[in-house]
């Protein structure tokens, strides 16, 4: 790999919380990492023009306000990545040297990273035209600035679990590929399902639309918000044979078995019709 650096390149811009710091604006330190799958070449067409990063760089911080430089430095990492497609990995250090912190700090920065991440959605209809909705789900993926969905399995049909008392349902499974982190990714797949009249009343009840992670990478996590990967899906026919169309060999990184090795362990809960 081939690592490209831009260190401390000054910006004024207008981002903080304060009323005075998006009126007055004042000075941003920037920095960017840029690594490329090249290395040892010498070739134009292997590598990114760094004047235009920086240009691309000023100009969407100074187009843009954030109250936090967080933010700032999160999206535009992942528009470098969008703007530079030959990059791997890309990673942004904002720093603030005038601080609203009323002691003497040298400055105040935030890192940020982007890269393409790989995470498989397991996606459920029973309500209204299952079909429609699960293909409105994936193109509205897919239309995401920050998304692009590689694979889809089939659709299967199978019976409800938990709640019995409700149509059967369509289910299949989306491979994509996403600049987005765990949490934002979840708040995207929300976004879709309320937009689909989606509606929470009742627990494993039915639904127009159902997106759910089942995998992210080889990420374990677990919080109040989210746990990856999904805790039910050991035990879910209806998960594991769609994703075992399109990632039969992946290995849970917890478990440390195969999809395909899950599928022909799990229970009845779910099957096809």
């Amino acid at each position: 790999m081939t690592v490209i650096k831009i260190t401390d390149l000054e910006i004024f811009a207008n981002h903080g919380v304060l009323k005075e710091e998006n009126v007055l604006g004042q000075k941003f330190v920037l920095s960017v990492e840029i690594e490329l799958p090249s290395a040892g070449t010498d070739r134009l067409e292997d590598t990114i023009d760094y004047g235009e990063v920086c240009v691309f760089a000023e100009r969407f911080l100074m187009e843009k306000t954030y109250n936090l430089i967080e933010a700032a430095a999160s999206d535009l990492a992942k528009r470098i990545m969008l703007k530079f497609p030959k990059a791997v990995r890309v990673s942004v250090e904002i720093k603030k040297p005038w601080a609203p912190v009323k002691m003497h700090v040298g400055c105040v920065s935030a890192r940020a990273e982007a890269l393409w991440h790989t995470a498989y959605i397991s996606v459920g209809s029973n309500l209204g035209d299952r079909r429609q909705h699960v293909n409105r789900a994936k193109d509205e993926l897919d239309e995401n600035v920050f998304c692009r969905v590689v694979k889809t399995a089939p659709l299967i049909e199978t019976k409800p679990v938990g709640y019995k008392d409700q149509n059967d349902f369509l289910n299949g499974c989306i491979e994509l590929e996403t600049l987005l982190g765990p949490l934002e990714l979840l708040g995207l797949l929300h976004k879709i399902e309320d937009g689909d009249g989606r509606v929470r009343d009742i627990h494993w009840g039915p639904r127009t639309i159902d997106l759910d992670i089942v995998f992210y990478d080889n990420l374990i996590l677990n919080s109040d918000e989210l746990t990856i990967p999904h805790k039910e899906m050991k035990n879910r026919y209806f998960v594991l044979k769609p994703l075992s169309e399109l990632a039969p060999y992946k290995i849970h990184p917890s478990d440390g078995r195969t999809v395909i090795d899950l599928l022909a362990e799990t229970c009845n809960d779910g099957k096809e019709k």
